[in-house]
């Protein structure tokens, strides 16, 4: 079987992103696009199993309330991995978010998440322009069942945060990679020789062990990644930075109670049940509309 180029470069992208994802999924994503790399081709059931594809049901608006979808892997863009993972392109997202913000026929939006985060490219961007939107029209995300890392930053910038009774939220943190092909590449014969200019210009590269320097220009790029979730999660839920590094699970996921008692989300619910919640907020203000235009009506009818 011979080697799949796309995958191979999907892998090159994973190795020097950041990631705010849960660790157990990106460990899954490389071993998959592993395999993929070598030419095997996984069925639609094998994706499933191996790195949680999901398909969503699609964008859909029931009862005045837009249903959005922030399913999968995260990216901020539709790419090779997106497409394989079943993710979700945070631009696309964007965009479809600002149409029901500006549709008159829109009244709420709920903010139907499943996903264990990814990238940390166009995150904070997305959290900010969720955030910036407040006040406009009702902002509810659902944890159905799972909204974990880049999903909780994005998440968080809603009015409310609901969680399903066997949801978890959380993973707060951010966490790089580095491969060192050095060994296996020695055992082959393979020797590699880079030739650039730039001090820096080949640190980090796959093919000799991590120097300090290097692991250092890494490490601080993942904390200033952490720092700036950090801020974007107090923000959104109106408490202190500490508070959420101490807080809200230091990296773990909670389920439903331990999230509700900690403050990381604001009630325990279904997705149905918080649809129908929000319209039936929707028909009652609708009805006192009707009754104010009705009782303005009459009074103009008596002068």
């Amino acid at each position: 079987m011979g080697t799949n180029r796309g995958c191979a470069k999907i892998l090159q992208a994973v190795y020097s992103n950041s990631w705010a994802i849960q660790p157990e999924k990106l460990d899954g994503i490389i071993e998959f696009l592993q395999i993929r790399d070598s030419g095997y081709v996984f069925d639609a059931e094998e994706v499933q199993d191996r790195i949680g594809a999901q398909s969503g049901s699609g964008d859909e608006i029931r009862g005045g309330v837009q249903v959005l979808p922030l399913m999968g892997i995260l990216s901020k863009r539709m790419d090779m991995m997106t497409e394989i993972s079943g993710g979700t392109s945070l631009d696309g997202f964007v965009k479809r978010f600002d149409v029901a913000m500006s549709d008159p026929q829109v009244s709420a939006i709920v903010i139907d998440v499943d996903s264990p985060g990814g990238s940390v490219y166009g995150v904070q961007e997305t959290s900010d322009h969720v955030y910036k939107a407040r006040g406009i029209k009702p902002i509810t995300a659902v944890a159905n069942s799972l909204m974990a890392s880049a999903a909780y930053w994005v998440g968080s910038a809603a009015d409310q945060i609901v969680i399903t009774p066997s949801g978890e939220v959380g993973s707060i943190g951010v966490v790089a990679l580095h491969v060192d092909t050095s060994g296996a590449d020695e055992k082959l014969g393979l020797k590699y020789t880079l030739i650039s200019a730039g001090e820096h210009k080949t640190e980090g590269n796959a093919y000799e062990p991590l120097d300090d320097d290097a692991r250092g220009t890494i490490q601080k790029r993942v904390d200033e990644y952490y720092d700036a979730f950090l801020s974007a999660v107090a923000r959104n839920r109106g408490i202190g930075k500490s508070e959420v590094r101490k807080s809200y699970g230091q990296g773990r996921v909670a389920g439903a109670r331990e999230a509700k008692t900690l403050g990381m989300v604001d009630r325990i619910d279904g997705l149905d049940a918080t649809i129908f919640g929000v319209t039936k907020k929707r028909s009652k203000k609708l009805a006192g509309i009707r009754q104010r235009n009705l009782a303005l009506a009459v009074d103009n009818r008596n002068l």
